[in-house]
């Protein structure tokens, strides 16, 4: 464990919003941090209504879904594409990491292995290769930047890009995943939901991400402070969103 003081990162508190002013929130968080304006950050985010978000280089997805009636965004990430529902979605931007891309995955995922595993789930990575990028869904495979239970269903799927010396990581928590819409969207099975009725439960919501930030400081050896969005960078946000 470091001895060395705890560096000061940004936390932004659980946030709902839809998926084009979700995805502008991290970029400009990004854009901020590579030019020295912000911290490195973790948040946590919903999406409402709920939306279907595309890796950054997927190109291709079913057919069908031009006719549904649900928001499609891209993210500033990789990987393909999600179905955000009933899931719980988490981003660190930080930089100065090193190593080689599955490295990077793990020190960064760590947190969420003990987090959980502080909550009673055990998580390990997926061993999945590249084939995942023959499927539309990110749940359909878990490569070794995922994280999966001890029967090995998918629970957490997590994208990277490193920008210079940036590094941005979206990842969603699939807590109570809607079987009937996940085929639907998917043609497939969904991932098995951990909990039920979670977002009804405020108080066991709260202990997820308290948890999960306690294991943060632990992992990262860092403090987070909370400051949410203020009214000004909002504004700078929602015109990226609007682009």
């Amino acid at each position: 464990m470091s001895t060395s003081a705890p560096l000061p990162w940004r936390f932004i508190p659980l946030m709902a919003a839809s998926g084009r002013l979700q995805m502008a929130v991290d970029t400009w968080l990004l854009e901020q941090h590579l030019k020295g304006n912000q911290p490195s950050v973790l948040r946590f985010y919903r999406f409402e209504p709920l939306v279907i978000s595309l890796g950054f280089l997927q190109r291709t997805y079913p057919q069908h879904w031009d006719s549904l009636q649900i928001e499609r965004v891209r993210r500033p990430t990789g990987g393909r594409a999600v179905l955000h529902s009933n899931d719980l979605c988490y981003s660190v931007i930080t930089s100065n990491i090193k190593g080689k891309r599955a490295e990077i995955y793990q020190q960064l995922c760590e947190f969420l292995v003990q987090g959980w595993r502080d909550l009673g789930l055990e998580l390990y990575y997926g061993e999945a290769g590249r084939g995942y990028i023959h499927k539309a869904s990110c749940f359909g495979t878990a490569t070794n930047a995922d994280l999966v239970d001890a029967e090995g269903n998918k629970f957490i799927g997590s994208a990277l890009r490193c920008s210079h010396e940036g590094i941005i990581q979206q990842g969603s928590m699939q807590l109570d995943t809607d079987p009937n819409l996940f085929q639907a969207i998917f043609g497939e099975a969904a991932p098995k939901a951990q909990f039920k009725n979670v977002f009804e439960d405020q108080a066991f919501l709260e202990n997820i991400i308290s948890t999960l930030t306690d294991a943060a400081c632990r992992c990262f050896n860092i403090e987070l402070i909370a400051q949410p969005l203020s009214d000004e960078e909002l504004v700078k946000i929602t015109k990226i969103a609007n682009l």
